[in-house]
């Protein structure tokens, strides 16, 4: 029998990207999402599979969560390890309305704890954030602290770890923690480069870019953080394993993805920034973020920074219809 894994969030924009990788390693893959930004177009490949199954269940509710997951038990045998990728991604909504993160990232990390412990299920692997880190001058790497997050989506997030890591201590035998930094790439549902599409589909004359176009930071492909994410989980074997996810070397200018959207999109469209060194309350302009500790682990990504916003403009414009 294959190892079975259960993804919250699974129709969403990095869940059902997992999802499809997960399977094709021949692994049997289920979970959860209540469609707020998941689509179950994102799920038309996996649920050609047999392998596969899908329930409809909010992670912010420990009943709703421990019923889905018991579902896809009875289905399919024990769940192996649990992906918790359930949250909110849109740190703007957050910063307007700070119950976002504390419902969909805190509280659904909770009530995921609380369904392992209720049926016995022993690994976790979480999608964490860079915005953890906060704003600091100097190079983050994992050990980097005290940690400040600017934003309630980086507060939630880094709370969200330290329940994980209490629940290592007593009802966890393992927990990976991926700190990310901006991933791009198709089935988007917000982010710069899908902003970007769509407000010059709306207005193919001019593009709005929050801030003055010199935040600097790095993008890493959809496709090299699920590969990442599966190579920690398979060679990572601490009690606790927190790594920094990332492209190699510098990072991508915001006046680069407005000027390679514009190319691909709406050639003729003229750039209007707003101004300012950032884009939004709670958003961390400039950044420098190390990897070398998975790069010693043993992996390291394919794409630029640039490679990876380029190759997810020409992906986010095809879908929508460019």
């Amino acid at each position: 029998m294959s190892e079975h894994h259960f993804i919250t969030g699974l129709a969403g924009f990095i869940g059902s990207h997992l999802a499809d990788a997960l399977l094709s390693d021949g692994y049997t893959v289920s979970g959860l999402d209540d469609y707020s930004l998941g689509r179950e177009s994102n799920l038309v490949s996996a649920a050609k599979s047999d392998r596969f199954h899908i329930g409809k269940a909010d992670a912010r509710n420990a009943q709703e969560t421990v019923r889905a997951m018991q579902s896809c038990v009875d289905r399919f045998g024990p769940i192996t390890k649990v992906w918790h990728l359930a949250a909110n991604s849109d740190i703007s909504a957050g910063v307007a309305d700070s119950s976002i993160d504390f419902g969909r990232t805190l509280q659904s990390t909770f009530s995921v704890i609380e369904a392992c412990k209720s049926l016995n299920i022993r690994k976790v692997a979480f999608a964490s954030t860079s915005a953890i880190y906060g704003e600091i001058d100097k190079v983050l790497e994992e050990d980097t602290g005290p940690l400040m997050p600017i934003s309630t989506y980086g507060a939630t997030k880094l709370a969200s770890e330290a329940l994980l890591s209490a629940a290592a201590e007593s009802a966890l035998d393992q927990i990976w923690i991926f700190r990310f930094p901006n991933v791009v790439g198709s089935r988007a549902t917000h982010g710069a480069l899908y902003d970007f599409v769509k407000r010059l589909t709306a207005q193919p004359s001019f593009l709005r870019v929050l801030g003055d176009g010199t935040q600097w930071k790095p993008y890493l492909h959809v496709s090299e953080l699920v590969e990442a994410m599966r190579f920690i989980v398979a060679k990572a074997s601490d009690k606790r394993n927190v790594f920094n996810i990332g492209p190699d070397g510098d990072g991508t200018l915001v006046k680069f993805l407005a000027e390679e959207t514009i190319a691909r999109v709406a050639p003729e469209a003229r750039i209007d920034y707003t101004g300012g060194d950032r884009g939004w309350v709670g958003d961390v302009p400039r950044f420098s973020y190390s990897t070398a500790k998975l790069a010693k682990f043993g992996w390291k990504p394919s794409l630029t920074s640039d490679d990876a916003a380029k190759r997810a403009i020409h992906e986010i414009a095809t879908e929508n219809g460019f």
